[in-house]
């Protein structure tokens, strides 16, 4: 049985990979002229997610250094 201990801590390439299919949905929502409800909300999460992954990114450059 594995625990939460046992998970793979993710590397920084996965969460720059992660950070730009981000960035990439992000600017296909930009590209529309006007954005659902749904959008919007999809929009501010990616926006949260990319931010999230972008601090975790710089924690792991800081204890690799």
């Amino acid at each position: 049985m594995a625990s939460h201990h046992d998970q793979v801590e993710p590397t920084y390439e996965d969460l720059r990979t992660e950070h730009q299919n981000h960035e990439k949905r992000l600017e296909e929502l930009n590209k529309k002229a006007w954005l659902t409800p749904a959008e919007e909300m999809e929009a501010k999460h990616l926006k949260k997610l990319k931010l999230r992954l972008k601090d975790q990114m710089e924690s792991l450059r800081r204890t690799a250094s």
